[in-house]
């Protein structure tokens, strides 16, 4: 890797609840009940989902469990159809939850010469737009196995936790990042091996275990305030760009968007 002065470097941030306030995937829960992937039902159990998962409740065992079991609700989904519902609801479904201030890092990262990498355990499938929207690089995200169009329930590559380190560390061999003085951003313990990856982490409206540890290890701490709805103030036309390199590019939302019933799948394959 070239000397720090002439390497390139980059800026990773998580996305739930660091660059947006909710989980991005847990929010198309309406969508994808108006598109016929859910029922009324689950749209009832991805709230109370959300209300854990704002209150910072679930912990990386039950983080796990959960992946098991959505990803095996999705078995049977339409692949073009989960992008078509993501593609058409993007900007009223997003855009309120996203917080100035990482918008504002996002700008100051990119007028520093640094790429933007969005690091996500939820699926490009919904993340590579919000990447896009909001000017990312690149995005790094899970995969699961598609077959004939349609999610086996398989996963292939799950971004989370440590998975998210590893895919960082390939992400700057190809491209030659310098990872001493590259940045990280995110809000959850869980995360604790991305944000040791680089030079320059900083723990972002932290759960409580991250807020010990960032302290435990000199690490900034920054409270964003309440999203103010940066969609009325035009401000995506100054960051969008026409596209984003997307490094996992097959994956659904492998921590909370397979909210569909098992049932409703069986009878779609049926």
């Amino acid at each position: 890797m070239a000397h720090s002065g002439t390497a390139r470097t980059a800026a990773f941030f998580d996305l739930d609840k660091t660059i947006i306030a909710r989980s991005s995937t847990l929010a198309f829960s309406r969508p994808f009940y108006a598109g016929g992937l859910i029922n009324r039902r689950t749209v009832l159990r991805s709230a109370y989902a959300q209300f854990v998962y704002l209150l910072g409740g679930a912990d990386h065992d039950q983080m796990e469990r959960m992946r098991e079991y959505l990803s095996a609700m999705c078995t049977g989904w339409d692949v073009d159809t989960v992008k078509a519902i993501v593609a058409d609801t993007l900007h009223h479904i997003v855009t309120p939850m996203i917080h100035e201030e990482a918008v504002e890092l996002i700008d100051e990262h990119h007028a520093a010469g640094r790429d933007v990498v969005i690091v996500s355990s939820s699926g490009a499938e919904v993340v590579e737009p919000i990447g896009a929207m909001l000017g990312a690089d690149k995005v790094i995200a899970t995969r699961m196995v598609v077959a004939d169009g349609k999610y086996t329930g398989e996963i292939e590559e799950y971004a989370y936790g440590p998975h998210k380190a590893t895919a960082i560390l390939a992400l700057a061999e190809a491209e030659g990042y310098d990872l001493e003085n590259s940045y990280a951003y995110s809000d959850s313990v869980t995360d604790e091996p991305m944000l040791a990856a680089v030079g320059h982490p900083f723990a972002v409206n932290p759960d409580k275990a991250l807020r010990r540890l960032a302290v435990a290890r000199d690490w900034p701490v920054l409270d964003f305030s309440e999203p103010v709805g940066l969609a009325e103030q035009g401000r995506f036309r100054e960051v969008r760009r026409p596209a984003v390199a997307t490094v996992a590019v097959a994956g659904l939302a492998a921590g909370a968007l397979f909210l569909a019933a098992r049932r409703r799948a069986r009878r779609t394959e049926s």
